[in-house]
């Protein structure tokens, strides 16, 4: 089998088993019988399951933030554009911890979270490198410190949810807290 097959073989496999089992409860012997390849096969192409996790999460990520910044819908200005745009990233994130690896795990685990802040920080440049696309940061490049600012401040404030958080419903009312009360500060601040 090619490499690249292989690779795409044993991701398609371990993201199959994370979204079913958790990150922490899927194993590696699971992901190569998954996979139908040797344990050792996996570690020629990943140093380790967390690295599999890291491929699978930015490849989603980047996959979902492109959809995001290429949609056309049109916004009464760039104070409604970039409020819809953080709030559907932030979701991203969301989305990403609860699918792929498990909100228990991210609270109980320290291994995690330093992974996620790996992880945030990595999303973080991911999306500033995809925002500075958009026409009202081409055309305005002063605009871009103000953008670091909220990126970093909107990562922070949505990745302290895991810690905070007890139920799915705790998240949603800090969603909306954050929506209706902070974000939009921080985005007249980054504008």
């Amino acid at each position: 089998m090619e490499p690249e097959k292989i690779k795409e073989s044993i991701i398609r496999a371990a993201k199959e088993l994370f979204r079913k089992y958790g990150y922490h409860k899927t194993s590696v012997n699971e992901i190569a019988k998954k996979a139908r390849i040797a344990k050792a096969t996996i570690y020629k192409y990943f140093d380790s399951k967390e690295q599999v996790l890291d491929a699978i999460l930015m490849d989603y990520l980047d996959v979902n933030l492109h959809e995001i910044i290429s949609n056309k819908v049109q916004y009464a200005n760039e104070e409604e554009h970039l409020t819809a745009l953080v709030m559907k990233t932030c979701r991203l994130s969301y989305t990403v911890c609860n699918e792929f690896i498990g909100w228990d795990f991210v609270r109980e685990n320290t291994n995690s979270q330093e992974f996620l802040k790996h992880l945030s920080d990595q999303l973080e440049a991911l999306l500033l490198s995809a925002y500075l696309e958009l026409d009202h940061f081409k055309k305005n490049p002063a605009r871009r410190g103000g953008l670091a600012f909220l990126l970093k401040a909107s990562k922070s404030i949505v990745f302290s949810f895991a810690f905070t958080s007890v139920s799915d419903a705790d998240v949603r009312k800090n969603f909306v807290t954050f929506q209706k009360e902070l974000l939009p500060y921080l985005v007249k601040a980054a504008l």
